[in-house]
């Protein structure tokens, strides 16, 4: 069972990376980075922070988020048990602010399914929790 989860953190901290370099250049799909940009533009209008006073800018707030999943995403796949933790808590907090920028604005179930699930993977992982192995049927 452990290979599973090995795999799953993997392809998860792998999915994370690969988004984030889509969301911090063009060079993958210049549609997808236009896309991305607009949809940055909306959510920096209902970011939670903004009743107190802190609107991010668009483009800086697309590129932290860029840069957090690029980083966290790569950690999460082949870093230190320590660092793929941290980067696992970090994703998740992405995660739950990708779902609430969702639900503000309204967005279909469908479109708020990836960040869902995305969070529920992560969440088996912080679980799970590295190096915990299922007891044997011998204990």
């Amino acid at each position: 069972m452990a290979i599973v989860f090995t795999a799953l953190r993997v392809l998860l901290g792998l999915f994370f990376a690969f988004s984030g370099v889509i969301k911090l250049t063009d060079q993958v799909s210049a549609e997808l980075y236009r896309h991305m940009k607009s949809r940055f533009v909306q959510s920096a209008d209902v970011f939670p922070l903004k009743d107190f006073g802190w609107k991010p800018d668009p483009y800086q707030y697309l590129q932290a988020v860029g840069w957090i999943e690029l980083v966290a995403g790569l950690l999460l796949a082949f870093g230190p048990r320590i660092l793929q933790e941290i980067s696992n808590l970090m994703l998740c907090i992405i995660m739950i602010g990708a779902i609430y920028t969702l639900l503000v604005l309204k967005e279909p179930i469908a479109i708020c399914a990836p960040a869902t699930v995305s969070l529920g993977l992560l969440l088996l992982l912080i679980i799970r929790g590295p190096g915990k192995k299922s007891k044997s049927k011998a204990e």
